[in-house]
């Protein structure tokens, strides 16, 4: 099995005022600089974002926008990511997604989700914490593309958890304190992960 992350930049952010979440800065770094801190070890990544990509070109990693054209979601991103690697990394068999407003994802993301999927006859292995399932953190096979483009393109398919249900989904519990999933909605989110980040 060889991973390729992605990352979702495409949210707008409006409960944080507009912008891009990716961006969001805790103790001095990006909640992107975050993750890529966190996917260090993986040596292909890429990410998904729309609109006018060179805001991210500092980051040094290829950028790819949605193919299915509309603002779909993180569907479209995921459908994008896939394609650049099935194109450009033959190599590659799995796409782990990553939705950039969490910065205390797991080192060991990647590995665990793929674990989770070898020992069991899943197909889709999704992140699940404090009660909940993450479906923007999930590991996805390469050879889904087609069947994705489809659900976008002719089913209407919007919503991750829609597209999912119709597979064998391994659903993958992790802990922590902090929630290694807490995401940065709101004001007071990014908050109490200023606290949490300076205490680490």
């Amino acid at each position: 099995m060889q991973i390729a992350a992605g990352f979702l930049a495409g949210g707008l952010a409006r409960r944080m005022g507009g912008g891009d979440k990716a961006e969001l800065q805790i103790a001095g770094r990006t909640i992107l600089q975050w993750q890529l801190e966190a996917t260090a070890h993986m040596p292909v990544r890429i990410l998904n974002a729309n609109g006018e990509t060179g805001r991210f070109n500092k980051y040094g990693l290829p950028i790819v926008t949605d193919i299915v054209e509309g603002h779909l979601g993180p569907l479209a991103g995921i459908h994008a990511m896939l394609h650049h690697v099935e194109v450009t990394h033959k190599d590659i068999t799995h796409l782990l997604s990553l939705a950039t407003d969490a910065p205390f994802i797991p080192k060991t993301l990647d590995l665990d989700l793929s674990q989770a999927l070898q020992r069991s006859d899943a197909e889709i292995a999704i992140a699940h914490s404090a009660g909940r399932h993450h479906p923007v953190f999930t590991l996805w096979p390469v050879s889904l593309r087609v069947a994705l483009e489809e659900a976008l393109r002719d089913r209407g398919v919007r919503k991750i958890d829609d597209f999912t249900e119709g597979y064998k989904t391994e659903f993958v519990p992790f802990e922590g304190t902090p929630d290694p999933f807490m995401n940065i909605n709101r004001p007071e989110d990014l908050q109490r992960a200023q606290i949490i980040a300076n205490g680490l």
